[in-house]
C-alpha cells in the first residue's frame, strides 16, 4: 500500500495536474472534455491515495493460527467438487484482497468460513444459500506465498 502511495504522489499526481492545466488552457471550461476527464481522472488518484492512507492508519494484523496442515489464510486449496466431478484451486485471503474471479476467496465468504481449520482429506459442506450446498473433499493444502504481491481490491 506505501509503495502504491509513492507511486500515486510522485508519478500519477503530478502527470494528472499537468493534464488538467492544459486542458484548462484550451479554453472554455464548459464545454471542454478533455478538461472534465482530467479532472475526473485527478480526483480518482486523490481518492485512492486518501483510501490506502485511511486503510494502512486503521489495518489490523491478522495473524494465522492454523497449522500447517490446516486451511488457513494465505493458504491455497485444491478440493475435489463431488457433484461436478472437477478439482478447483483457491487461496483464501482477507477480504480487501478478495477477488474470486482470480481463484482469492476471503476467509469470510461462506467457502472461507467452511474450509477453515480442515485438513486434506476432510469434506466440508459449503452452504451458498438457504436452498443450495455442496460438498468438496480437500485434497492438498499449500503456503499461497501471495500475500505480499497480491493486488487489493479498488474500493
Amino acid at each position: 500500500m506505501e509503495k502504491e502511495i509513492e507511486y500515486r504522489k510522485l508519478v500519477v499526481r503530478p502527470k494528472a495536474l499537468e493534464d488538467v492545466k492544459e486542458a484548462r488552457a484550451h479554453g472554455d471550461l464548459s464545454e471542454n472534455f478533455e478538461y472534465h476527464a482530467a479532472k475526473k481522472v485527478k480526483n480518482q488518484n486523490e481518492s485512492r491515495i486518501r483510501y490506502l492512507e485511511r486503510m494502512i492508519k486503521t489495518a489490523v494484523v491478522l495473524r494465522d493460527h492454523t497449522a500447517a496442515d490446516e486451511v488457513g489464510i494465505n493458504k491455497t486449496v485444491t478440493l475435489y467438487i463431488k457433484e461436478d466431478k472437477v478439482e478447483e484451486t483457491y487461496s483464501l485471503v482477507t477480504t480487501v484482497r478478495e477477488d474470486s474471479l482470480h481463484g482469492l476467496v476471503s476467509v469470510e465468504s461462506p467457502m472461507g468460513k467452511a474450509l477453515l481449520g480442515h485438513k486434506v482429506g476432510d469434506t466440508v459442506t459449503i452452504v451458498v444459500s438457504d436452498s443450495y450446498s455442496y460438498e468438496a473433499e480437500i485434497r492438498k493444502i499449500e503456503e499461497s506465498g501471495e500475500a505480499e504481491q497480491a493486488r487489493l481490491r479498488n474500493y
